[in-house]
């Protein structure tokens, strides 16, 4: 089947540190660091139950920093060229080794890489990291190369500007002049000034000895064989083939043999195709199923990639930008009608985002100023298209972004630069108790949205019809905040609505004779359920009819409905409890609880009441007084890791692997809700339940009876709020 690629993006150095001194400024002494061995098993399950398939490693190559490492056989760096404290992750000093920042023990750091790949595996999640090809630190010196490699620019010929077989550009008699470049810690402890003779030629296409503040002064530009000054313009000297390509190839394929699934390639537009279609056709005859993901912003230049051996593009300039604008009420939601058809002919190769490590968070006051703002535009991201979507860690907590880290500055971007702690990811990972109602209900939202994006054919297989083009305004729909769509495939359709606005949204949506032909949908009553909040609504299908949404501002709905059944067959099955919430999640929790100390089957004889409940279970034995007392204790201790309630909607033949269904009614109708509880339980039911397992309050266990003959165990119970 068919895998939607949902990539989450870690910060790595960021990510795990649990440092909360945050001091602006500071050193890693002060402010800690976030290491590989941080992620472990538990956080990965938590990435992949928020529906993510590929998580991003960023910042793992070894990279210029002003933390001493000298000890380890560490070439030091000089602060002038270092970009904060911390340094730019793509400012690498050495293409082989991992950066020591991330390492619990610096000599053993490659093995902690190789294990955290293995870690991420085990828990179901491929794993991809950067690769930087434009430019590399100014003290670039590799002590890790393998047996016989040489190292960039070892046989450079520095007396000229430009050769085809040099891996970096020189300015002949000149040194390298930062005179205009304010580097505060190098003042601060002054040192000497940095010296650089003959000057290399600076990492953004600056061809000159005397970078200035806002350039990439810390970097180098790499040598692909372009000749950027040559007196008729740019010249080409791809025969025979560059040195540099050859190299960097050859550190593709190492990266590529530690099991890596994908590499994400920094500023890949700054490199000539040339070079990404020999490098790419070499790494992917040894390795086929490797993703090149590039950082491509030249919109022309975006099918020139995709046949370089490019699989994704980033589409920022396209729908980010478009969709940022949309939230933001700069630009109308019909905008995005444009905009992916500007690439429908590559549409599967179009990376969508909200958030990245150079984009102002969501939440921030340069942005939206709140993350749920974003939540429309998540939907139409996730669910518009089959092509992958990305999120950066945090965003799914509405992360701010506007510390004073230090470097980096208020500016409403997570720093790259800085050692700190980013206090979302703290709290969403680490103290989920500290987690706010808002962040919580961000979370949810994404969860909800990222699993129906990954688990739903209609999205990851199907067809798209955008219903803009017949929705103009009127009394009941707003082009400008609103936008409209469907999805199907097979028999499953999803009819889906984004609201940009601040106010509710009463909409009667067109739905026109051609999306009928298109889609092949019927004339006809049917019962839709709309996936992010349960609710059930009949929509009459009529070509050239209405449908009506009634969606919440900055929300949207996302109605599901089957088109061969008869109307009343997709109902949900009756439920006709009327359960207290809390005491029904603590019986979900109870029985997996249970289930894992003593293998036994769920309960099927439960009375679940708001002052007193009674379960019961078949054991092998009769649990001892220390057991009972477990029972109770590990109970509060799933309680308070607040552990997020959200419901996914599956067809009856598509239960994924695991859930026993045998229970369900034999009137039950052929869509099923599922109840996760984080990724501790999973379980088909209809009854209501709190939205994370902190609201459930505190588990007393008030007593126990055990039938003999049976080997019955009732346990009852209460919760307190």
């Amino acid at each position: 089947m068919k895998k939607r690629i949902i990539i989450y993006q870690v910060f790595t150095r960021l990510f795990g540190n649990k440092n909360t001194t945050r001091k602006e400024w500071g050193t890693i002494a002060d402010n800690g660091v976030g290491k590989m061995n941080d992620i472990q098993s538990a956080q990965l399950r938590q990435i992949r139950q928020l529906g993510i398939t590929y998580v991003w490693y960023t910042g793992v190559i070894r990279h210029a920093t002003c933390t001493d490492y000298s000890r380890y056989g560490i070439p030091r760096q000089h602060p002038e060229v270092v970009k904060g404290l911390a340094g730019s992750p793509y400012s690498i000093t050495d293409y082989y080794d991992i950066d020591p920042d991330l390492a619990v023990s610096v000599p053993d750091r490659m093995r902690e890489f190789e294990e955290l790949v293995e870690r991420t595996h085990q828990n179901g999640l491929k794993v991809i990291i950067d690769f930087v090809p434009n430019h590399v630190a100014r003290e670039y010196k590799s002590i890790c190369h393998p047996e016989g490699v040489r190292d960039l620019g070892q046989d450079d010929d520095k007396g000229k500007h430009f050769d085809a077989q040099n891996n970096f550009y020189y300015c002949p008699g000149e040194s390298l002049d930062l005179s205009a470049v304010n580097t505060p810690v190098a003042q601060q402890l002054g040192l000497p000034p940095y010296e650089e003779t003959p000057a290399k030629c600076t990492g953004n296409d600056r061809f000159d000895s005397h970078p200035q503040q806002n350039d990439w002064y810390e970097t180098v530009k790499l040598n692909y064989g372009v000749d950027y000054t040559d007196a008729g313009g740019r010249s080409y000297h791809y025969d025979p083939v560059p040195d540099t390509w050859k190299k960097m190839t050859d550190i593709l394929l190492f990266w590529a043999s530690k099991g890596i699934n994908g590499f994400r390639c920094d500023m890949a537009e700054m490199v000539p195709h040339e070079f990404w279609k020999y490098a790419t056709d070499k790494v992917k005859e040894r390795y086929p199923n490797i993703i090149f993901i590039g950082e491509v912003y030249d919109t022309a230049q975006y099918r020139m990639y995709v046949a370089s051996g490019f699989d994704y593009l980033y589409d920022k300039v396209g729908m980010y930008d478009c969709l940022r604008g949309v939230t933001c009420h700069q630009r109308p939601a019909s905008a995005i009608t444009r905009e992916w058809q500007l690439t429908d002919d590559i549409a599967d190769h179009m990376l969508y985002f909200l958030e990245n490590h150079d984009e102002q968070r969501i939440g921030s006051y340069f942005f939206a100023g709140d993350g749920m703002k974003g939540i429309p535009a998540l939907i139409v991201a996730a669910l518009l298209k089959q092509n992958p979507i990305m999120i950066y860690a945090g965003q799914e907590f509405g992360e701010k972004g506007m510390d004073h880290e230090g470097f980096s500055g208020c500016d409403g971007r997570t720093t790259i630069f800085d050692y700190w702690t980013v206090s979302s990811i703290y709290h969403g990972y680490w103290d989920r108790s500290r987690l706010t109602p808002d962040e919580h209900r961000i979370e949810t939202l994404y969860q909800k949205i990222l699993r129906i994006a990954g688990h739903e054919k209609a999205v990851f297989e199907g067809q798209t019809f955008d219903l803009m083009y017949v929705n103009g305004y009127s009394d009941h729909f707003s082009p400008h905040a609103q936008y409209a769509f469907m999805r199907k495939c097979d028999d499953d359709v999803l009819f889906v609505v984004a609201n940009f606005g601040d106010t509710e949204a009463k909409c009667q949506v067109a739905i026109p004779d051609h999306a009928f032909d298109f889609l092949q949908l019927p004339e006809r009553p049917v019962e839709a359920v709309d996936m992010l909040t349960g609710e059930t609504q009949c929509l009459n299908l009529k070509r050239n009819g209405l449908l009506p949404a009634d969606v919440p501002p900055y929300s949207g709905r996302i109605y599901k409905f089957k088109i061969m059944s008869e109307a009343n067959e997709y109902v949900l099955n009756v439920h006709n409890k009327d359960e207290f919430p809390p005491a029904h999640t603590a019986e979900h929790l109870l029985n997996q609880l249970m289930h894992r100390m003593f293998g036994c089957q769920r309960s099927n004889n439960a009375h679940i009441e708001r002052r007193k409940s009674k379960i019961s279970y078949i054991l092998d034995h009769k649990p001892s007084r220390k057991e009972e007392k477990a029972i109770e204790d590990e109970m509060n201790r799933l309680i308070q890791l607040d552990m997020p309630v959200t419901y996914e909607f599956v067809d009856r033949n598509h239960i994924p692997e695991g859930i026993d269904v045998n229970r369900l009614p034999e009137d039950a109708g052929d869509t099923i809700r599922l109840v996760r509880i984080g990724d501790y339980d999973v379980c088909p039911c209809l009854g209501k339940h709190v939205r994370t397992t902190s609201q459930i309050g505190r588990f007393v266990l008030l007593g126990t009876n055990w039938d003999e003959e049976t080997h019955s165990f009732r346990i009852r119970y209460k919760v307190v709020q």
